[in-house]
């Protein structure tokens, strides 16, 4: 039994450890339909995770898009399930946080179709950028994402205010 376990902390640690050495600011194209094509450096990335699908949902803090590898959603899923349901806060949380989600699959062609009403979520047209957020993307109209970064005034205070206490 203990085997078992440790394969399965094993496995969940590779996974995130994939998506962590994942490559930010990939510029992409979106059709008119909604389908983006997973870039080669990203699809090398995945390889191992590309075969269980992905999980797409809103940003709570931006007008971009969450893309989460199954395994990576399902830790957040574990999280959430965590909360106390009989706390109204916790349900309005849970309610924000997974509204829009569905379920995606890759085509033979590797591409991501999105949904309509996400992409009209996200303001996503032709030019777009996948981002890393350490355990998923972030999929931004490109205009959008080049404003949110020069939205950061100072970022060698956010810099030291996130990242300083950080054991080194």
């Amino acid at each position: 039994m203990a085997k078992s376990g440790n394969s399965c902390v094993f496995l969940y640690n590779f996974l995130i450890n994939k998506m962590i050495n994942l490559i930010a600011g990939i510029d992409c194209k979106v059709d008119s339909k909604g389908r983006v094509l997973l870039p080669t450096t990203l699809k090398n990335q995945l390889q191992e995770v590309l075969s269980q699908g992905f999980i797409v949902k809103r940003s709570i803090y931006h007008k971009c898009l969450e893309l989460y590898p199954r395994s990576a959603w399902e830790t957040q899923v574990e999280h959430l399930n965590k909360l106390n349901l009989f706390i109204k806060k916790n349900v309005d949380f849970i309610r924000i946080f997974t509204a829009g989600i569905r379920e995606l699959e890759l085509d033979a062609t590797f591409r991501l179709q999105i949904p309509k009403d996400l992409v009209e979520f996200a303001g996503l047209k032709s030019d777009v950028v996948l981002a890393s957020a350490t355990t998923y993307l972030e999929i931004w109209d490109k205009t959008a994402y080049e404003a949110a970064l020069s939205s950061v005034e100072n970022i060698e205070e956010l810099a030291e205010t996130v990242m300083g206490n950080i054991p080194q």
